[in-house]
């Protein structure tokens, strides 16, 4: 199995980075775990906030292959506890499917994405920051690689 955090956004601060290393250590091995990073599109007077949107979308779908299994990132999805997650990954992993996680940068995803994933996940009720979500979903991606291990990281 293959994930693929795939985020708008570069020049994290440095928290971010360490946060997305850390963890990204812990699960390369299992999830073959790589981040990629699109720009964010430029912000200004001229250009609404639905065209800067759909330019982020087109700078994602060009990481994207028709196979992959597309999970977007958005406040509106599906609330997943841990345990429900790594359910979802045993079964991407039975399935041999590369999984894909969009994380949206500070004005979310475009519709076009959302449309394009098979899922919606919801990491919590509460609007996050694009930052910490990259470093909260590979936390949490360990979390689960530990439940389907049996490792004692994650306690209910």
């Amino acid at each position: 199995m293959k994930v693929t955090v795939l985020a708008v956004g570069t020049k994290m601060p440095e928290w971010v980075e360490q946060g997305v290393a850390d963890y990204g250590k812990r699960i390369t091995r299992e999830l073959g775990f790589r981040l990629l990073e699109v720009p964010m599109a430029r912000r200004s007077k001229s250009i609404s906030i639905a065209q800067c949107l759909e330019r982020e979308a087109q700078a994602l779908d060009k990481h994207l292959r028709p196979s992959d299994y597309v999970v977007a990132l958005d406040v509106a999805g599906t609330a997943l506890d841990t345990p429900a997650m790594a359910r979802q990954l045993q079964s991407l992993r039975d399935a041999s499917e590369h999984l894909v996680l969009l994380i949206g940068g500070p004005d979310g995803l475009a519709s076009s994405c959302l449309r394009r994933a098979r899922q919606v996940w919801s990491l919590s009720p509460l609007t996050l920051p694009h930052p910490l979500v990259r470093v909260l979903i590979c936390e949490q991606l360990y979390r689960a690689v530990s439940i389907l291990a049996g490792h004692p990281y994650h306690r209910a």
